[in-house]
């Protein structure tokens, strides 16, 4: 009878070398393989390459470095928001992480005019990338691509928004405009073979 090794998220499985590589339920992470999931160690050798991978009836999920997020953006200030990731890779968790998105983190260009106050309010639903782990138990988030950013707000009287450009978004109501950093939202083309 094999051994069955039984893992948490966020342990430390095997480093990452010319014989071993990451597969489903992990990440890397500094030269290393980290459990994402609960669940049973799996070490597929049919290739050249050991495949370490985590098995789980679980779905519990944590967000891993890459990994596109959902957030909810809960406090700001002029450095930094704190956000609650609500979902990850389009698969919603059954418990919500805490991350920050730093100004540096915002955007590319032009980082030394960015006023966190134009980009995110409270309660925006934004779009965000992990970046690499810095610090245990704090995820820290970017939205320095065009497809991140600001996806659901409400205007300061409560009613939705919707965009009108990169840099606005326009209340359904009162017609009032207020500055965000709006996502680009990109359709999947439809072909004929998902139509």
């Amino acid at each position: 009878m094999e051994n069955k090794i039984i893992c948490v998220p966020g342990q430390r499985l095997c480093q990452v070398d010319a014989t071993h590589t990451q597969g489903k339920g992990t990440y890397k992470r500094q030269d290393y393989i980290y459990s994402s999931v609960a669940g049973i160690v799996n070490v597929d050798d049919s290739n050249k390459i050991s495949v370490i991978e985590v098995l789980s009836k679980d779905k519990t999920i944590v967000p891993a470095p890459g990994d596109i997020v959902t957030a909810m953006v809960t406090t700001i200030n002029q450095d930094m928001c704190k956000c609650l990731i609500t979902s990850v890779c389009g698969h919603e968790l059954n418990e919500t992480y805490r991350s920050s998105l730093r100004k540096q983190d915002v955007r590319t260009k032009e980082i030394d005019k960015i006023d966190m106050l134009q980009c995110f309010r409270p309660g925006d639903i934004i779009l965000a990338r992990i970046l690499p782990m810095t610090e245990a138990h704090t995820f820290k988030l970017t939205t320095a691509e065009n497809e991140l950013g600001v996806v659901i707000a409400c205007s300061e009287y409560g009613f939705p928004m919707i965009p009108i450009s990169w840099t606005e978004m326009q209340c359904t109501k009162t017609n009032v405009i207020e500055t965000r950093k709006v996502a680009k939202i990109v359709q999947e083309k439809k072909t004929a073979e998902n139509v």
